[in-house]
């Protein structure tokens, strides 16, 4: 029967009073954690048939999920998702075929649940109502059921919530007398009539799960029959101090005289810091029957404390309500003094520009399904991404629990919210008044914390009326509160002039279907580029739209974490298909090799946001993996915010930071006959100007000693980026053979580096006459292979045959988001991967990994496949492939065709290569390693499919 008691503020038993021991006080909450009746509702027979009155047939333990419980239906491949499948080759394709078995399913796209369960569903429990309640209010606080919750009280029905953002709150003041009732909740995660969006992540598949239950705080809570109700804190920075909006409930029948006493007191942040306290300030009231609403400004004075990401001061506001009799009520709220703004086409905080580098959370909490209502697993999360370098978090199409807020409050980080949707607007559904309702509900709920600083509808909308009905959403909400969030019309689109700022896609380097066309991809490695001809189309803040997007390949030892009620089934199903090549030794360098290249195209995005002036920040697409759609691998660390292995916090933070050094080169490439050329620049964002600074800088080689250094002019830094510091420039000349260099920069203990490399102009000549180098295997070369002769294939752009890897769509950068879900955008594969210390590679300076010195060779070259072979054939240089077809893939190969060696180069090493410096220094290093000794291939091809590969003189 019943729940546990909590007495907030004090948890004696009992009090020592003058006379003796008194009885103990009136407990204000009824904590209802812990086993409820449960009966799931598949027929939604449960209202019709009065599930309200009777005992249910099973159990549950809340605060928690069904799923989580093991309560719901097992995965078929009938299953009805929530959550739009683009490919579903999973339901018929023949290689899926014994994942759709019954005690074998595993999807594909996103998490495989253990259970499965939507529709309404019944939780049932009894509570016993303490006699010192009597008179008093009782609400009913669910923190965080999914979704739409309705609720009877012995059999009287209460009413009915629905939101996805907020708590579920029911007076049952007219309805819990003292004794013993029946409370009976009906939770149902269908979309029904309020249709947020199927990929909304407030209710998807795609990440949370569309679970069915209640988490976080779980409670009666009492009050006297005069209480606080909502407050409200609108910080004023220039008069230094804040407007305090009070509502008092009255539930005596009469007016009653009464006093709310304001205090605040605020920790300072840093180690050396001073609270700073005000006086208490006691104000006079009449409190109306039902609903009373009262204001008090309160001077902070200069001792005042502002809060920011480099000083997150947090005051803790306690509102006390005390009548002239009767018991007094007490609430304490939390708020910081700041002032988020935008100005120009820049954001503010306490007049200080401010640039966001954030990543996006999705609702990714794989091991329960759900979000944390927890502040230590919050402060996790944003300690994680303060460690890469971040300072903003966006929440995609969904609304995050108050821990959230409190947690990002603490650590200065700033938040985007969005009201929970992904869907049409302004279309007249019952979905546009709801979001009025919703966004309502947030900002009541979440607005006093300091870290809510930016809002808006949600993602992507649709509509052909999106702009009107956004546009007067805005404008609704910049009149209602226009305190301290900043508003925007959607994530991604449309940009409105009622707008504070704009969210666009225009500003990163890849856009969904550019395929081999983004910057990264279609012109020669450079970092001079920037998004200055974007920003030029608009006179407000823009903020770059779902950043990256690049993925790494699956690392299946995190397989292993999965051990709550959502299973990675599509990693097994990939690991499955790796082994079936007998390449599943490789996962773990593929993953590393990926990972590299995965960093080096966000690093490449990141600068290119902090190299436009102007700019107001980004949002990485993502910092950690999104686990649906298809499976996007897209961040530099798991789902769990842990590392993979491959780029360190440390490491990441060079080029992500309050402070980064840019450098702007033209190119990557030079020859020993050209000079180094570099432009030196700081994107500052820090607390303070840097005054009297010193630049320096060091090119350094491979082995990590210094070839050239120098300083720059001293110079004062202002909060700004495209800040310039002076140019580097060095003659090449003495490098007599290729070589790769760093050139790092140091701005204020800042470091930033950017690798580059330098070939002979003129590659020395190779003396290799038993060589025969053929751009096809015609009747020439197949005569000097018959003949124990060495022979060289340099294909042809085309020559590949479109089965044999033709239509392997081969670029620089790494797979965008992925290829299931964009319709096979180009690129299909994840960089190379070799072994730096093969000979032929031995005059070729490279790492295990694509870096920039190969976007030349995947430029002009075809990736072969090798499956043919099979794994006993293993690459000079591998073409790491898709993880959802898991094909050998080479880009470099050597085999013995009977009595003679080949040596087999998709990269077409010859064609315009008097321009191309890389190119003529790869077949340079070809070519010498033939000629010598050590080239001598064990691995025997057949001729058959050597030649298979290849399209014949007639072009088939």
């Amino acid at each position: 029967m019943g729940g546990r008691w909590r007495i907030a503020g004090a948890m004696a038993a009992l009090w020592i009073c003058r006379g003796g021991l008194a009885a103990p006080p009136t407990p204000k909450i009824l904590d209802l954690a812990g086993l409820w009746q449960f009966q799931a509702d598949p027929r939604d027979a449960g209202v019709g048939e009065k599930w309200f009155l009777g005992r249910l047939a099973d159990s549950i333990p809340l605060p928690g999920s069904m799923a989580q419980f093991g309560k719901g239906d097992d995965v078929t491949v009938d299953t009805k998702w929530t959550g739009g499948i683009v490919d579903k080759s999973w339901f018929s394709a023949p290689e899926y075929a014994k994942y759709r078995r019954p005690g074998n399913i595993k999807l594909p796209f996103w998490l495989t649940p253990d259970k499965y369960y939507v529709g309404p569903a019944w939780y049932r429990k009894e509570v016993a109502v303490p006699e010192s309640w009597n008179g008093r209010r009782i609400v009913l606080f669910l923190e965080r059921p999914h979704w739409e919750t309705r609720l009877w009280v012995d059999g009287r029905e209460a009413g009915l919530r629905n939101s996805l953002g907020t708590p579920h709150e029911y007076d049952l003041s007219d309805l819990l007398t003292p004794g013993s009732h029946e409370l009976a909740l009906r939770i149902d995660n269908r979309i029904k009539d309020i249709d947020v969006g199927q990929n909304a992540h407030s209710v998807s598949d795609h990440t949370q799960s569309n679970w069915n239950g209640i988490v976080g705080r779980l409670e009666l809570r009492s009050s006297p029959a005069l209480s606080l109700g909502d407050i409200q804190v609108y910080p004023d920075l220039a008069a230094k101090s804040v407007q305090v909006g009070v509502e008092t409930i009255n539930r005596t029948g009469e007016s009653r005289p009464a006093v709310i006493s304001l205090s605040a007191v605020a920790s300072a942040s840093g180690a050396r810091g001073r609270p700073h306290r005000l006086p208490i300030r006691a104000v006079p009231i009449t409190a109306d029957r039902g609903s009373t609403y009262s204001e008090e400004l309160l001077a902070l004075g200069e001792g005042a404390l502002l809060w920011d990401e480099f000083g997150p001061n947090v005051y803790r506001l306690t509102a006390r309500l005390e009548p002239p009799r009767g018991d007094f009520d007490e609430k304490t709220v939390t708020f910081g003094l700041r002032e988020f703004k935008a100005v120009g086409t820049r954001f503010q905080v306490n007049g200080r520009p401010v640039f966001l580098r954030g990543t996006l959370e999705c609702c990714i909490f794989p091991k329960t399904g759900y979000p944390p209502t927890d502040v230590g697993s919050w402060a996790r999360v944003f300690a994680v991404c303060r460690a890469f370098g971040l300072n903003h978090m966006r929440f995609h199409s969904w609304c995050p629990p108050e821990a959230a807020f409190e947690a990002a409050d603490r650590a200065g980080f700033y938040l985007y919210v969005e009201c929970g949707a992904w869907t049409d607007v302004g279309t007249g559904r019952p979905f546009d008044a709801w979001l009025y309702d919703e966004s309502r509900r947030i900002v009541r709920a979440y607005g006093n914390h300091p870290s809510f600083c930016m809002m808006s509808y949600g993602n992507e909308p649709g509509g052909k009326d999106q702009a009107r009905f956004l546009g007067d959403f805005v404008a609704h909400w910049k009149k209602a509160d226009p305190r301290r969030l900043v508003y925007t019309s959607a994530a991604g689109w449309p940009a409105l002039p009622e707008s504070d700022w704009h969210s666009t896609a225009e500003s990163r380097i890849q856009a969904w279907g550019g395929g081999l066309n983004s910057v990264i991809n279609k012109e020669a490695p450079k970092t001079s580029y920037d998004w200055r001809a974007v920003l030029a189309k608009f006179d407000k803040p823009v903020v770059s739209h779902e950043v990256g997007q690049w993925c790494a390949y699956p690392d299946f030892r995190e397989i292993a974490k999965y051990t709550g009620p959502l299973k990675a089934r599509n990693f097994e199903i990939f690991r499955d298909t790796l082994a079936a090549r007998g390449l599943g030794a490789l996962a773990g360098d593929f993953l590393s090799a990926s990972g590299k290249l995965q960093t080096l195209c966000y690093k490449a995005d990141i600068e290119a946001a902090l190299r436009t002036p102007g700019m107001a920040g980004f949002e990485l697409l993502d910092l950690h993996d999104f686990p649906g759609q298809g499976t996007a691998l897209v961040g530099v660390l798991d789902p769990f915010w842990d590392e993979k292995g491959y780029v360190t916090a440390a490491e990441y933070r060079r080029f992500c930071e309050a402070t980064v050094p840019l450098a702007r080169m033209a190119k990557m490439s030079f020859t020993n006959a050209e000079n180094f050329a570099a432009d030196v620049e700081v994107a500052h964002f820090g607390p303070a100007p840097i005054r009297g600074v010193v630049p320096a800088w060091a090119i350094l080689d491979g082995a990590g000693k210094t070839a050239w250094a120098g300083t720059l002019a001293r110079a004062d830094v202002p909060i700004d980026n495209a800040v310039s510091l002076g140019r580097i420039e060095v003659p090449l000349g003495g490098v007599a053979r290729a070589r790769k260099f760093t050139l790092a920069v140091t701005v204020a203990g800042f470091v930033n580096s950017w690798d580059f490399w330098v070939y002979p102009a003129r590659p020395a000549q190779v003396v290799a006459g038993d060589v025969l180098i053929v751009r096809s295997l015609d009747a020439g070369a197949r005569a000097r292979l018959a003949t124990g002769g060495k022979v060289l294939l340099c294909a042809e752009k085309g020559a590949v045959r479109p089965e044999k890897g033709g239509r392997v769509a081969l670029g620089f950068s790494s797979i965008f988001w992925n290829t299931a879900w964009t319709g096979r955008q180009p690129p299909h594969t994840l960089g190379i991967l070799c072994d730096p210390g093969h000979p032929a590679l031995a005059d070729f300076p490279t790492e295990f990994h694509s870096n920039w010195q190969w976007w030349d060779a995947v430029s002009h070259g075809q990736a072969m496949i090798l499956d043919d072979f099979g794994p006993a054939l293993s690459p000079i240089v591998r073409v790491i492939d898709d993880w959802v077809t898991n094909r050998s893939l080479g880009l470099v190969f050597e085999c013995r065709v009977g009595e003679g060696k080949l040596l087999v180069s998709g990269i077409d090493l010859i064609s315009g290569a008097e321009a191309r410096p890389e190119a003529r220094q790869l077949l340079y290093s070809l070519k010498k390693y033939m000629a010598g000794p050590a080239f001598d291939p064990k691995f025997e091809a057949d001729p058959a499919k050597v030649r298979g590969l290849f399209v014949d003189a007639a072009g088939k």
